[in-house]
């Protein structure tokens, strides 16, 4: 188990220095540290999509009994990214305090990382980020061990399809680095806004009506029926992670709302005001 995580520990802050240095030591770039170290974390989180959404692919069309079935990669990724989760609370932070000295928010005393303004940036960043740092903390201290423990080698499938979840990540990133530079209003921004809607629908919200699904085809139920077919604290641990996906598809749906909206126009009654 160790050489796996040790493997993730290494590649993921590796990556992201590696990507952070290139960024602002090339002749033809020389990016500033914030550009450089925000674009390296975007960077990081596609890579690591990418790699966990492959791993899942494999494992969910490699195992045709969706119970019994196992795949090696399940287990193996799952090790690999537990030190992504670690790493990238402390990536975002990063990107944070970035914004928040360009933003000048900081000051005299932010400039010379005093404790104090470490502080107010803290704070303000777990005011920001609250749902995002609980995601990821419960990836490592709940889904990890339920997920090489208590499954004991069972599941496979469902897994895979878990980690098909990262399909939408990288249209996510580069939606953050177009409007970082200020490109909201170009076709690469539209047609990618596109993309991260409709995959993140199949994806993460979807995905879960699929996985009572493909359940009650296997035990022979109808999808209504299966929600009381399974144990109460599958569909609790089910509740608990279609929920934050269901908030983040909403602030993604009034994005698009505004992005598509004609310019000049008043905002349609569906859609949120802007903030």
């Amino acid at each position: 188990m160790l050489t796996p995580m040790v493997a993730g520990g290494v590649a993921f802050p590796g990556l992201f220095l590696l990507s952070k240095n290139t960024l602002q030591r090339l002749p033809q770039l020389r990016w500033e540290e914030a550009d450089a170290v925000i674009v390296s974390a975007r960077l990081v989180s596609s890579v690591q999509a990418i790699m966990a959404s492959t791993a899942g692919y494999i494992v969910s069309t490699s195992c045709k009994h969706i119970i019994d079935d196992q795949h090696w990669l399940s287990s193996t990724y799952t090790q690999f990214a537990v030190p992504y989760f670690i790493y990238d609370i402390y990536a975002m932070f990063l990107c944070h305090w970035h914004k928040h000295q360009v933003k000048g928010h900081g000051g005299d005393d932010a400039g010379a990382g005093l404790p104090g303004s470490t502080w107010a940036v803290a704070r303000s960043y777990l005011q920001k980020e609250f749902l995002m740092v609980l995601h990821h903390a419960a990836m490592v201290l709940v889904c990890f061990p339920l997920s090489v423990v208590w499954r004991q080698g069972k599941g496979d499938f469902f897994l895979g399809c878990l980690l098909m979840a990262e399909v939408s990540t990288p249209f996510v990133c580069l939606g953050k680095i177009l409007i970082q530079y200020k490109q909201q209003h170009t076709l690469l921004h539209k047609v990618n806004g596109a993309l991260m809607l409709l995959s993140f629908l199949c994806c993460r919200v979807l995905l879960f009506p699929y996985l009572y699904w493909e359940y009650g085809r296997h035990a022979g139920l109808p999808l209504l029926a299966v929600p009381r077919a399974l144990p109460a604290h599958v569909n609790l641990g089910a509740a608990l992670l279609l929920a934050p996906q269901l908030y983040w598809f909403f602030l993604i749906c009034r994005g698009a709302c505004r992005l598509f909206r004609p310019r000049g126009s008043p905002p349609p009654s569906p859609c949120p005001a802007q903030d």
